[in-house]
């Protein structure tokens, strides 16, 4: 591999990185306009779904235009598994901890996925966890708790700590899909099994939606709504997509989420930016020391 492709490689991780942590902004800049979690999630899928449902049909066509159509039947029951799990309820713990705690902070929850991962890994699948990285995944709680406890000057407000556990649930859910996919991804191709799995989600927040909410609501909002739904879909959910995937078939997963590391970092600068969002001292340092944890683990998990 040239110099130029790891380059290109690179930049692609890093600018999906920084566009997928936009989307905390947009959740928080549109939810002052009285729109509810599972409301504002269908808005981003109903705008998402249409280009995925493009792709997964243009993917099919390809396929069976060179004969290497891959059957989606057996593997159905799977996919709607993670679909559910990866996207559905990860975005909504997500969406819904938006609600109560702030988006800087939300960013560095998150990013603990990968040592959930390695915590799945080790106590499911039954993949030793070495003393490095018992060490790196404590390292990364301790930063959590720094920016939780004392980075933040609202930690007594009313569901501050129920926010916190539904960003957690979130990075969990969002870790179970990434071990569980892991079979299928070689199986189908990860933009085959991307796509199906957004259908997927977006059928599952619709049901939840109908279910919950009266339907005529969602056009009784704004336009402003609609406008960050429409950019959650586009620049924070299918652009992103395509850059990191890019991303990881040039440099690899491993030096993908070294790279990742941007994305709290990211989150914090933007939050401060267009939320006026305060960060201090403890919180920056929880952050540094939650992206030195992460860092620490992929680059062992690569070795």
């Amino acid at each position: 591999m040239t110099s130029s492709e790891r380059l290109l490689g690179s930049a692609s991780v890093f600018l999906g990185a920084v566009l997928f942590s936009a989307k905390a902004i947009m959740v928080k800049l549109a939810l002052p306009y009285g729109i509810d979690a599972v409301s504002l999630l269908l808005l981003r899928m109903l705008f998402a779904l249409p280009i995925y449902v493009a792709i997964a049909i243009w993917l099919r066509y390809r396929a069976t235009s060179f004969g290497n159509q891959v059957p989606i039947i057996p593997h159905l029951p799977q996919v709607i598994g993670l679909g559910m799990v990866g996207y559905y309820l990860a975005s909504y713990f997500d969406f819904a901890g938006l609600e109560y705690i702030p988006a800087s902070l939300e960013r560095v929850i998150l990013y603990l996925y990968p040592t959930i991962v390695l915590l799945i890994s080790g106590f499911w699948l039954k993949k030793p966890i070495s003393q490095h990285q018992w060490i790196a995944i404590a390292l990364c709680y301790a930063g959590v708790w720094v920016a939780i406890r004392f980075g933040v000057q609202t930690t007594t407000a009313e569901n501050y700590w129920w926010g916190v556990g539904l960003i957690f649930l979130s990075a969990t859910t969002y870790a179970i899909y990434l071990v569980g996919s892991g079979e299928l991804i070689p199986k189908l191709g990860v933009w085959t099994f991307t796509c199906y799995a957004m259908i997927v989600s977006s059928i599952c927040v619709s049901v939840h939606f109908l279910l919950t909410i009266e339907p005529s609501t969602l056009l009784q909002y704004p336009p402003q709504v609609y406008w960050y739904g429409l950019g959650m879909a586009i620049f924070a959910t299918v652009i992103p997509s395509f850059l990191i995937s890019a991303g990881i078939k040039r440099i690899g997963a491993g030096n993908a989420a070294i790279i990742g590391g941007i994305g709290p970092v990211s989150t914090i600068v933007l939050a401060s930016i267009f939320l006026s969002e305060t960060f201090t001292t403890a919180q920056v340092v929880g952050t540094a020391i939650v992206i030195l944890g992460v860092v620490y683990i992929s680059v062992y998990m690569k070795k």
